[in-house]
Parts: C-alpha cells; structure tokens; sequence
C-alpha cells in the first residue's frame, strides 16, 4: 500500500474532508522551530502538498530537543532551517512542492505569494512577526493561523479579514511591545538563566496539531460555512500543562477604522520583476496607469548615506533600511557609533526624482513576487509583479 492508498483508507473516514482540496491547497508557513516544525509534520501527513516556508534562522543545539526535523549535524554546520525543514519534507513525500524563503516575514516575502495562499500559519515567537504575519494577511484577504508556546503553556488563535484582526486585539502593552523582537534561541537562553525550559516538544505537538486542524477547516470553506465545522476565529484555545487544562475565550476584535487590515484591491497583475530598474517601472506604471508621475511607495526605506553629525563624515550605504545596522557594524568609522551621533539619509518613495534610476527593485529592498503600493493623481493603485 502507498502513501495515497492511506491516505484514501484513512482521511476520507472523515465525513467533511476533501483530499483533493486538501493536496491542492497551497500552505505558507512562518517559523521553523520547534512549532513550525510539528506545524509541517502535521501537513505533510495530512496530504498538503504545495508548502511555502519562511524562516531568517539558523539551527542550533538548542533547538534539538524539541524539534523533529533537525539532526546534530544540521546544528554543527549552522544549517539554514528552511533547507533541513525542505530536505526531511521532501524526504516525507517526494511529491510535494517545499519553496524555500530565507528572510523576514516584516520584509521579504512579497504580497503576491501571500495572495496565491489557501492559508498562512505563524509559528513566531514575538508581536512584531504576528503583527507583519497579520499586515500581510489582511492585505491579500487571506486567513490565518496563529499558535504560541512557552514551558508548559500554548495558544492557538484564528484570525479572518472582515471578522478577526490581530492587530485590533492589541492593548496599549501590546502595541509598545511590537519592536521587541527575540529569536527562539534568545528565549531559550532567558529561561535557562531563570532555571526552566523554553518550551517542551509535547505543549509544541499539541499547539501544533491545534494549527494545522484549524488550518484544514479553513481550507474546507463550504464545510465551515455549512456548520459542519467550527472555526476557533474568535476565540483562543489555551492549553496549561502542568496541571492539565484548557479552555476557549473569546478573543476578537475587528475596528472599521483600523488601517492595518485595509485590503489591498484591486489588484493589477503585470510583468514587472525584481530585475526591473526603478526609471524601467516608472516608464510601465506611467503608461499602465496613465500617471506622468506615480510614486512607489516603499515598505521599508532606501538608505544612501549615513553621516556623522559632529564632523560631517559619510559612509555610502546604498541599502534597505532593514540592512543598515548590519552595515554600520561592518564600516571601520561607524562602528560602535551610537544612534544619535549619525544622520541616516533615506528614501520613502521612488519616483522621477529618485536619483538612483538604475537600481534595481532588488536593489532597493522590494520583494520578489510583491504588491506595489503606487501613489497616483486619481488615488492609490495596487500592481502585483510577475512571480518569476
């Protein structure tokens, strides 16, 4: 018996699955720690078979007590996650499609792949990344799943445009909180300082598993819509491990006036890429858009030089905003410099005054496959690149 011949035998027992839907549901994951990793376990033997994986770490030892797809070696070699997630995958079913994102939810994955996606589960450990997963999402009109561990405890949340937003739910804590961002090895450090684990491999099963059931519901729309399913949107499983319980509250919020879960439509599909420069996208913008002046409205800014307020002292950059700390570390003279002794010069937009013409959109920090925020005379306007 193959693995579909099981798959027959065993899923359609379930009165509301679909295989056929569910093989041709397209699935992105955020994370691939001990969460995401249960996450894409779980798909995979479920019978997803198109899968997009985004994570901006490295496997180290501390991760192996709790994650299922990586090995000593890959913590030996620094291995990038998302390739071992993609190997062990692939090893699982040979069959599926794992695409690969190396880089940050926040910059680097455009919002035209967000918009191909069925669904989008976050396996993130911090609000900022919730809180881009959440931008993104409501942008593109796409719903998605949240889960969240620490030691013993566990979250599942469902989040849903027109119904449940992320961001809304945010108090005035949440939202001072956003910037602070730390990877799962800084949590595992804090703990372990304090005298506790991080998080145990079986509170990740169990969060884990609550995501992807949830994800498979929202991906068998008419069965949810016909009520023989319940969506958690709207509610928040908790689950407390030490002295085993869990309960649902409410948790949704959905303010009309919120900017953050403004859907982007409609949106216009074109063949600009990444490789294009920036006076070639203007040149296509002006005609398709009939602008003699539409403007690029840039998520992150582009950064040409840093300078030195006591001396006057540049340093050219020619980077994304993103990249700059990064760069000051590495430049003889600013190193160690403290944020308020450097001017940072940047760029918000690109238009016809932008006097780098000949950069690329890569150049400046714009995302394969992304939805283009352009600022025309008759109001904004939404350009999808071409995914190539």
């Amino acid at each position: 018996m193959d693995i579909e011949d099981l798959e027959t035998d065993v899923f359609t027992q379930l009165s509301w699955f679909r295989r056929d839907r569910v093989s041709a549901a397209r699935v992105m994951v955020v994370g691939c720690g001990a969460l995401g990793n249960e996450v894409l376990k779980c798909l995979v033997q479920f019978g997803v078979q198109h899968i997009v994986v985004v994570d901006f770490d490295h496997v180290e030892p501390e991760n192996l007590t709790r994650s299922v797809f990586f090995t000593i070696d890959d913590a030996i070699d620094n291995r990038r996650k998302v390739d071992a997630v993609a190997e062990r995958l692939t090893a699982m079913n040979p069959d599926i499609e794992v695409e690969r994102i190396f880089g940050d939810i926040a910059y680097d994955v455009g919002l035209g792949l967000v918009r191909s996606m069925d669904v989008v589960i976050g396996c993130v450990d911090n609000r900022w990344a919730r809180y881009c997963i959440n931008r993104l999402c409501m942008r593109a009109g796409v719903p998605w799943v949240d889960g969240g561990i620490d030691g013993l405890e566990g979250t599942a949340r469902v989040f849903r445009p027109g119904e449940n937003c992320y961001a809304c739910n945010l108090g005035p804590e949440g939202l001072k909180d956003l910037m602070r961002r730390m990877p799962c090895a800084g949590i595992v450090r804090r703990n372990e300082a304090a005298g506790r684990a991080a998080t145990t491999p079986i509170v990740a099963s169990i969060i884990g598993a609550i995501e992807v059931q949830e994800a498979l519901k929202l991906i068998h729309q008419d069965e949810l819509a016909a009520g023989k399913l319940t969506s958690l949107c709207g509610k928040m499983f908790c689950y407390e491990g030490q002295h085993l319980t869990s309960r649902n509250v409410i948790f949704k919020a959905y303010d009309d006036d919120c900017a953050v879960h403004e859907q982007w439509e409609p949106v216009i599909e074109t063949n600009i890429t990444t490789e294009n420069t920036v006076a070639e996208t203007l040149r296509q913008l002006q005609e398709l858009l009939n602008d003699e002046a539409p403007q690029i409205c840039l998520n992150d800014c582009f950064v040409d030089v840093v300078e030195l307020r006591a001396t006057g002292e540049q340093a050219e950059v020619m980077k994304p905003g993103r990249a700059v700390s990064d760069y000051l570390e590495q430049d003889a003279t600013l190193r160690g410099r403290k944020l308020n002794e450097l001017y940072q010069h940047e760029y918000n937009v690109l238009d016809n005054t932008f006097p780098y013409q000949q950069l690329t959109l890569a150049d400046v920090g714009i995302p394969a496959w992304d939805v283009l925020h352009v600022s025309t005379a008759a109001g904004d306007r939404y350009i999808e690149m071409n995914k190539r």
